[in-house]
């Protein structure tokens, strides 16, 4: 832990938020608490305001596992904001004494609390950016099974080449090349 329960509650509902969003920083320091309904079975959505390949702000509504939501509400609770305003900041930062400010948390706060958790778990924070939960959840999906059209629109990319380059590992192990061998065994 930080040494700061309030922190460590708002970074993992921040890292869990992100995974199942596949936020980019700027999407998932955009969140207002009102952007997050709760559904009656757990889970709940999120809508995405605007992002870099919604310049005009249609918005787009993503699902939020059960974990998720359970870890926002924790979140919320802890720092008091159960009852906060619907343009409240999801993801504030907080005072040096913990407490939550109005203002949000920076894009590039992102980054930084990422490579502070995988620090703590033992995960070298090289390896760790502002974007790892976008890229890990498409590399999950990828090996889940989940074919590039339906990553696409989960991640929301206009083209394939970010997915693709993100997944080309996972992806090769199912390719053409792959099959024919495979059923030669």
């Amino acid at each position: 832990t930080t040494g700061n329960a309030l922190t460590d509650k708002r970074d993992i509902a921040l890292l869990l938020t992100a995974r199942d969003l596949m936020a980019r920083r700027s999407e998932v320091v955009a969140l207002n608490i009102g952007d997050v309904t709760c559904n009656e079975d757990g889970s709940g959505v999120a809508l995405i305001e605007r992002s870099k390949t919604d310049q005009d702000g249609v918005g787009a509504v993503r699902w939020l596992s059960p974990r998720t939501v359970t870890a926002i509400a924790s979140w919320l609770s802890a720092a008091g904001m159960e009852n906060a305003s619907d343009e409240t900041p999801l993801f504030p930062a907080l005072k040096r004494d913990g407490s939550a400010k109005t203002k949000r948390l920076a894009a590039s706060d992102v980054s930084r609390r990422f490579k502070a958790m995988a620090k703590r778990a033992g995960i070298d924070p090289a390896d760790i950016s502002g974007h790892s939960c976008r890229v890990g959840m498409a590399q999950d999906l990828v090996a889940a099974g989940t074919e590039l059209p339906a990553l696409m629109t989960a991640g929301r990319w206009k083209t394939a080449a970010m997915p693709a380059r993100y997944t080309e590992r996972l992806a090769a192990g199912r390719g053409a090349v792959a099959a024919y061998y495979s059923k030669k065994r």
